[in-house]
């Protein structure tokens, strides 16, 4: 998953991430933030995720975890 932090951080309009950052912290965190993390997913990926998904996943660690489980 090269490039999976960068690419977080740039959807989240930060410079840099942790793992263990929740992903509810961020200032840019709403809906379009999840559709565009969707849709960074399918296209990166070919990953299908849910927005319930993506929010149960609580942190950046817990959403790459997801992210790998479907791969």
């Amino acid at each position: 998953m090269e490039g999976f932090e960068n690419a977080i951080a740039e959807l989240l309009e930060v410079d840099s991430i942790s793992l263990e950052d929740e992903l509810t912290s961020f200032e840019v965190w709403d809906s379009l933030t999840i559709l565009s993390i969707i849709a960074y997913c399918d296209s990166e990926f070919k990953v299908a995720l849910s927005n319930d998904e993506i929010n149960d996943s609580n942190t950046i660690g817990g959403l790459k975890e997801l992210i790998q489980s479907k791969i």
